[in-house]
């Protein structure tokens, strides 16, 4: 009776180790077949090679567009009131990068001129001193004068904003 006692928690051993050969037999084809498809995949690939001819023809392909001196549309000198105290008047002049002639074309229409000046204006009035100051600030209203004028236009697009006159009194 003591043979049968010895012999049942021996197949449960043989059963375990049996399990744990078998999950790590598993685990290692799992791993073979993902670096097999990792290194086929990857087998043959080479840096593409450009050389001085291709970029020849793809800088010729490029349209006549970008050779084009940008347009600048340049608006009439602002005299406007600034915001907060001590009261301060700024007087600047804003030129617009135009992304297109079609834009160009766009913003010089009197409707679009009178809105664009009205919008920038009317954020000139908001702005306190404190806020022109220092250069991040005057990026910051490049950018908002930029969105502004982007709002009104249809099809052209603002690509910058230029300061050639600011002057704050």
């Amino acid at each position: 009776m003591a043979e049968k006692q010895d012999k049942a928690p021996a197949k449960k051993r043989d059963l375990g180790k049996l399990l744990q050969v078998a999950f790590a037999v598993l685990n290692l084809a799992v791993m073979g077949a993902g670096g097999y498809m990792v290194y086929a995949s990857t087998m043959g690939w080479q840096n593409p090679a450009i050389t001085e001819e291709m970029a020849e023809r793809e800088l010729a392909s490029v349209s006549d567009e970008a050779d084009t001196a940008p347009l600048v549309y340049t608006m009439d000198k602002f005299t406007v009131n600034l915001g907060g105290e001590p009261k301060r008047t700024i007087r600047l002049e804003v030129n617009l990068q135009m992304l297109g002639q079609e834009g160009f074309e766009e913003v010089m229409e009197p409707e679009n001129r009178a809105k664009a000046r009205d919008r920038i204006v009317r954020l000139l009035n908001d702005k306190a001193f404190a806020d022109l100051d220092s250069i991040q600030g005057k990026l910051f209203l490049k950018d908002k004068i930029a969105g502004e004028v982007n709002g009104i236009l249809r099809r052209g697009i603002v690509k910058d904003v230029f300061f050639s006159d600011f002057v704050v009194q």
